[in-house]
């Protein structure tokens, strides 16, 4: 159970800090990422070796488990991307005339 821990948070502060590096213009500041991907990858872990159950204690698994739930947490943090866009035509609240 210890090696999981600690092999979960290690893969969860890679994956942040990998995001952190690559996506830094689309992220939050990057103590709020690192801290995300650990403790999404904590809960991940845990949520695998709870959903297998006694007996199945696999650490590849588990490990598996931590680094997708951290990827989708670190996924809710992304902002959209700064690039040009096209003003609206239509006024807020209006419907489409057909002429």
């Amino acid at each position: 159970m210890l090696m999981e821990t600690f092999g979960s948070a290690l893969l969860g502060l890679a994956l942040s800090a990998t995001a952190a590096r690559v996506l830094a213009s689309r992220l939050p500041d990057p103590r709020v990422v690192l801290v995300s991907g650990v403790l999404g990858a904590l809960f991940g872990a845990y949520l695998t070796h709870f959903a297998l159950g006694p007996g199945h204690n696999t650490l590849t698994a588990t490990f598996i488990g931590a680094v997708l739930v951290s990827a989708v947490v670190l996924s809710l943090l992304l902002r959209p991307a700064a690039g040009p866009r096209r003003p609206s035509h239509r006024t807020p609240f209006s419907l489409p005339s057909r002429g």
